[in-house]
């Protein structure tokens, strides 16, 4: 293709769409590309065309293939998610680059997912669990654990910070749900996102965050699927009490997902609360032995006690005010040790293990190529030996 026929073919609605989409200001994206952003605007405006080199650097700045700059007309967007982590006093909030293009990267990986679950002759199941906002938070909790099959016996034998982590999502991978992770944007932006799909829904955690925080989002973002609310989120920023209709959804996603992990029933019968009765102060000793009963943070069973009436607001705010500024210490800890990852672990870790198990079986059966197998898993070829190995590994364990 010649510098005159991309003058004659490229629309400049879709390189401003490109640019929009992904998230840049013009003086962000022009300094990127590496051109003047007067010359961008001549670009977008129909002024002037990009050369073939030019365009083609706009499309990896923009993470969009090169062919879509020749399409008629801009391709249709989903509707945006809906951001919950925005507080009553708060104006919106810009989505980053990198939150973008996560979502575009979840959306892509689910219609991939669900076309070759089709092609392959696999149920894509519905989830059948349903909520309402009002309904009580202790009774969906109790119809989650059911459905999702897990007992507080075999909670109680995960240890370590990343095996609680691991069988929660391979349970609900199992159950039809596709969960996803990211190292690419900050947490200070989002902790978690989900995409409600009655069929396929999707999560995404921010790997960035502490094991036992991603739990805790996990099961957060999992109650949203079941109120059909998906969207963006921090589960950390509301407080107890909200003051709008996202914080109460906010708060009540909190109140679900405590419940899931610490069972009222099992919390009030454990040996270091059984005997005791009325809102107290309790050691770091038992606020450790209750969260490696049920494998959660101390923050989360503390919340529990809260709510159970087994402690004081007050206590509850200065240990949490603790906790919170350990919580840092431990995000920390686990960022440095994502950055010694080899490389196919964390391929398996974003992409998730059924996504990724789900692309080697088409593989395997000849559904799609090499080819196909490098664009969906993100990953260079030479890579995958290493990735079946590792998914193979974790199917074997369970």
């Amino acid at each position: 293709m010649t510098t005159q026929r991309v003058s004659d073919v490229v629309k400049p609605a879709l390189l401003r769409w490109a640019r929009e989409t992904a998230g840049l200001a013009p003086g962000d994206a022009s300094k990127k590309i590496g051109v003047k952003p007067a010359r961008l605007a001549e670009w977008e405006e129909g002024r002037l065309r990009p050369t073939i080199a030019q365009l083609r650097k706009a499309a990896n700045v923009y993470r969009r293939p090169f062919a879509v700059f020749f399409l008629g007309e801009p391709p249709s967007q989903p509707v945006p998610l809906h951001d919950f982590r925005r507080l009553v006093d708060e104006p919106p909030g810009q989505l980053s680059p990198e939150l973008l293009l996560e979502m575009r990267r979840a959306r892509r990986r689910r219609a991939v997912a669900f076309d070759l679950l089709t092609d392959l002759g696999h149920a894509v199941p519905e989830i059948p669990l349903r909520a309402r906002l009002g309904d009580d938070p202790e009774a969906a909790a109790t119809e989650a654990r059911t459905w999702l099959g897990i007992s507080t016996d075999e909670q109680a034998r995960w240890a370590g910070e990343y095996e609680p982590l691991t069988a929660w999502l391979t349970i609900l991978e199992a159950r039809g749900v596709l969960v996803f992770q990211t190292s690419d944007v900050p947490l200070e932006e989002m902790r978690g996102f989900s995409l409600n799909e009655r069929r396929l829904p999707v999560i995404l955690l921010n790997a960035k965050d502490a094991p036992r925080g991603r739990v805790f989002t996990l099961m957060h973002e999992f109650t949203h699927l079941v109120l059909s609310q998906g969207g963006v989120c921090d589960p950390l920023r509301p407080g107890r009490h909200a003051r709008t209709d996202d914080e109460r959804i906010e708060v009540y996603c909190n109140r679900v997902a405590g419940a899931i992990l610490v069972p009222r029933d099992a919390l009030l019968a454990h040996p270091v609360v059984a005997p005791l009765r009325g809102p107290r102060e309790w050691s770091d000793e038992a606020l450790q032995r209750l969260a490696e009963q049920f494998a959660v943070s101390r923050e989360v069973v503390l919340r529990r006690l809260l709510i159970l009436g087994r402690t004081t607001d007050a206590f509850y705010e200065r240990k949490r005010a603790q906790y919170l500024a350990q919580y840092q210490a431990l995000a920390t800890r686990a960022r440095e040790r994502e950055g010694f990852a080899p490389l196919f672990r964390v391929v398996v870790r974003d992409n998730g293990r059924r996504y990724t198990r789900l692309v080697l079986e088409a593989l395997d059966r000849e559904r799609i190529t090499l080819a196909d197998v490098s664009e969906y898993l993100g990953v260079r070829l030479k890579h995958l030996g290493d990735i079946a190995g590792a998914v193979e590994r974790v199917s074997a364990a369970g």
